[in-house]
């Protein structure tokens, strides 16, 4: 059972059975065999995976939810296990990753690579129309896109002990978070579950026993104190956070304020270690006025709201506020069609902490939670940035999102407006979309590529919505490069990133305005637990007679 103690005493002695074990080295070929060994131990406990989270949020037995958690959980973790045993293959055969894609050369000296369909999945047929790139840092050459990242996944001794806080919200973080360092940078790990999900705990005892066995793994659970008393230890080499801003702050500068902003100045925190971290995000979604058909405008409404409503809103890469444009005569129709899609998506119960009090006030009202503690999905429209900043410039956690409008002479220049709005003007650097006509790409070929190369976000989505790119696991997944401990922003460094590409800037995820299938991440979808069912099993053990019943039940939907 995970270690419940929240002493410091017995937290050390975790991380003294860790570290004095006898084991020094993980080979390439020792990694590959306990991913195969976890493949059908995650299957194994998928179900109780799911409905434990249902049921902790509120939600039992509803199809639903645990479509959504089966899909950000167990898949989620079978797609990096199959998808980092490709990579290791390679590594073993003294080869480098193998791209599923070409790389090409864009303006200004920098190369993209392709991530995305990957290959042994069926990709191009479960997610068809979609495509995902890796933009390298400019400079960077083809020869040296994997840099030292594939260099330190090929080497054998055991390089440090890392210390995981693992996320509250989604389940698959902590596992694919402690999975990235032990299958990659070759660390031991002690994954330190939060509070609000460590009922999963035994859980990930059973799937990644494996790891734990060869003393790869540990899993805790506690309160701040353990998370403190881990991250201090003499014998963690580092730490990877996921959570707030507010939460990263206080471990590495302190609980007190004063204390904070005197050590910032004197660049003197409180641990003197590698800390990297995926934090919060104010996530833009920019849509380009154009001539859209309707059923584009529905499609796009239904991509925003279930973005929106994924898990409750407790995403950080929940879209918080909408860019249109003032002129734009189809903005009405498209807000009126977004409201609708929110109506028919059922309430949640509110099950993060501290939700009620943080709804109330970013949405500007009175509301308490209903009896099945549950909050209104919340639009609202025409908000600016100089009377509601905090809409805008800090991370609400809650089912809310805000709609404002930039003043442009045309829609190229509303483009390149928007761009600059959310760049400077909103708070977070991890992940935005921007929603474009087929007429403006015809027309305005060079306008969009700017905005896609100017916006500063670790993911920008292309009419989809970018918890899409978190789940695909081959498309690296953090924070836009340049944020230092002094000023965090979304975060330090990056997770999944299973082709190990090296001095990347960001990922771009493309699709269609109409997805075929339907999305199975969108609350209409009717058979939408069962499609998630098939999909884990395709994951687990691909093979080309699984995709009629997946398709059956996808085009079901």
């Amino acid at each position: 059972m995970p270690n419940r103690d929240p002493s410091s005493t017995s937290v050390g002695d975790v991380v003294d059975q860790l570290t004095s074990s006898g084991t020094t080295t993980i080979s390439v070929a020792d990694r590959i065999r306990l991913c195969r060994q976890c493949l059908d131990l995650v299957v194994a406990v998928a179900r109780d995976w799911t409905e434990s989270a249902a049921r902790a949020k509120g939600c039992p037995n509803d199809p639903l939810v645990l479509a959504e958690d089966l899909l950000s959980g167990p898949a989620v973790v079978l797609r990096q296990l199959q998808l980092s045993i490709q990579t290791l293959t390679a590594l073993e055969a003294g080869q480098c990753p193998r791209l599923p894609g070409p790389v090409r050369r864009l303006p200004g000296d920098q190369l993209a690579v392709s991530v995305f369909p990957t290959t042994g999945f069926f990709d191009s047929l479960t997610f068809f129309g979609l495509s995902s790139e890796v933009r390298m840092q400019p400079g960077v050459s083809e020869d040296r896109i994997f840099g030292r990242l594939g260099e330190q996944a090929g080497g054998s001794e055991i390089s440090g002990t890392s210390v995981v806080l693992g996320a509250g919200n989604v389940s698959s973080i902590p596992a694919t978070d402690s999975l990235n360092r032990i299958l990659f940078e070759r660390r031991r790990v002690v994954l330190k579950m939060n509070p609000v999900n460590e009922y999963l705990a035994p859980l990930f005892q059973q799937a990644l026993g494996p790891l734990i066995r060869e003393d790869l793994l540990r899993i805790v659970t506690g309160d701040a104190a353990v998370g403190a008393a881990l991250v201090r230890n003499e014998r963690i080499t580092d730490v990877h956070i996921t959570g707030s801003t507010a939460t990263h702050d206080a471990i590495v500068w302190g609980t007190d304020a004063a204390e904070r902003q005197v050590r910032r100045q004197k660049n003197e925190p409180l641990i003197n270690k590698p800390v990297t971290s995926e934090l919060g995000n104010v996530t833009p979604w920019i849509v380009v006025p154009g001539q859209y058909s309707e059923k584009q405008l529905q499609s796009q409404a239904q991509h925003v709201a279930a973005s929106i409503t994924n898990n409750a809103s407790f995403n950080c890469l929940a879209t918080k506020v909408i860019v249109t444009w003032d002129q734009w005569e189809q903005r009405d129709r498209f807000l009126e069609l977004l409201n609708n899609s929110l109506a028919a998506t059922p309430l949640r119960p509110a099950y993060y902490p501290g939700a009620a009090e943080r709804y109330v006030r970013f949405s500007g009202r009175d509301v308490s939670p209903d009896d099945r503690n549950r909050l209104p999905w919340t639009l609202l429209t025409g908000q600016s940035v100089d009377e509601r900043p905090e809409l805008f410039t800090e991370e609400s956690f809650v089912c809310v999102c805000a709609e404002t409008t930039l003043s442009a002479d045309c829609p190229a220049g509303f483009l390149s407006l928007a761009t600059e709005f959310v760049n400077e003007r909103l708070t977070g650097t991890l992940c935005a979309s921007v929603t474009v006509p087929p007429g403006f790409r015809r027309q305005y070929p060079q306008e969009i590529a700017q905005c896609l190369s100017h916006l500063r976000y670790g993911s920008v989505g292309v009419n989809q919505w970018t918890g899409l790119a978190y789940g695909l696991m081959s498309p690296p997944w953090g924070a836009y490069p340049g944020a230092t401990l002094q000023n965090v922003v979304s975060g330090i460094g990056s997770v999944h990133n299973t082709y190990l590409l090296d001095n990347f800037e960001k990922t771009v995820l493309d699709g269609p305005l109409i997805n075929f299938p339907k999305p199975i991440w969108w609350s209409a979808h009717r058979e939408a637990l069962a499609t998630a069912e098939r999909l884990l099993a395709l994951y687990n053990s691909p093979s080309v007679l699984k995709l009629p019943g997946l398709f059956l039940k996808a085009l079901s939907g």
